[in-house]
């Protein structure tokens, strides 16, 4: 078995950028990356300066290029355990293969829970979408739903974006409170189960209840959660907060020495240059702690 510095878990922004800055402090790294990254469905990633409008697998294959020169590897394959040893880790590989680290960094990201209604799977990337940050500019001015039971927030949000928004709470009712915040900004409501969304090709043409009604749209926005991309942290002991991601310190660190997670699986705001960011806090802190295992 080689024995690494670091192998990174996940391969999608905050892995790779942690990789790159390992690999630029002459770091043995391995990047172990299954293919299934949250934003796969999506045209373009945004809000990243330099690379805004860039398409996420194009962003991927770009990183992974300028990662070559650093010696760093890269392998397309799942991470199926890890276990704490004396001296690091044990992972085990879905190839079979079982390889050794002195730290572990993971990277592996969420999945979002999309709404269980005919259509929206179709639509996701094109014009359902969770996120109006990312999204929301494409959409302006459009005709917005937002999904969601406790949805109100985001579709008080999106009014930076369109003045034509309609909450669809999928047969809740919202409080009163929530009620008289959506009248006094000129949100609908509507509270009726959605049956299904209408669509051409991913476009979304009308939303249909489950009363009978039909409601002209073009995009969707949804309020619903999201688990971990995989239990590789749970599993390995780590804690986690409310919002169901890991519970990371400001240096990306975990209760479980040696484990670091950063990106969409950590505590932080979940956007492409934040995962990229927090991957180099990552990769700065793993190295700072080779260096006090290595120095006199």
């Amino acid at each position: 078995m080689s024995a690494y510095d670091v192998i990174v878990v996940g391969g999608g922004p905050a892995g790779l950028s942690a990789a790159l800055m390992l690999g630029r402090c002459r770091r043995h790294v391995l990047v172990c990356d299954r293919g299934e990254p949250r934003n796969e469905r999506s045209a373009a990633l945004h809000g990243y300066l330099t690379r805004d409008g860039i398409a996420p697998a194009d962003f991927r294959a770009a990183a992974r290029e300028e990662l070559v020169p650093y010696g760093v590897e890269f392998r397309p394959v799942a991470v199926k355990g890890a276990r704490k040893e004396r001296a690091g880790f044990s992972v085990a590989l879905a190839d079979g293969r079982r390889e050794r680290s002195r730290y572990l960094l993971l990277a592996t990201g969420v999945k979002d829970h999309l709404p269980e209604v005919p259509g929206v799977l179709e639509c996701y990337g094109r014009s359902v979408f969770h996120c109006p940050y990312c999204d929301g500019w494409e959409c302006r001015n459009k005709r917005l739903a937002v999904f969601g039971r406790k949805a109100a927030p985001l579709a008080l949000s999106l009014k930076t974006w369109s003045p034509h928004v309609v909450l669809c709470t999928h047969g809740s009712q919202p409080d009163r409170e929530a009620r008289k915040r959506l009248a006094a900004n000129g949100i609908g409501l509507q509270t009726s189960a959605v049956s299904r969304v209408e669509h051409v090709g991913g476009r979304m043409k009308s939303i249909q209840f489950a009363d009978g009604a039909t409601m002209p749209c073009d995009a969707l926005f949804f309020g619903t959660s999201q688990h971990p991309q995989d239990s590789l942290a749970e599993r390995l002991g780590c804690l986690f907060n409310r919002k169901g991601t890991v519970n990371t310190g400001m240096l990306c660190d975990t209760n479980i020495p040696g484990v670091f997670v950063a990106g969409d699986a950590s505590r932080d705001a979940q956007f492409v240059v934040v995962a990229a960011a927090e991957g180099i806090k990552a990769a700065v802190a793993i190295n700072q702690a080779l260096q006090r295992a290595e120095l006199r």
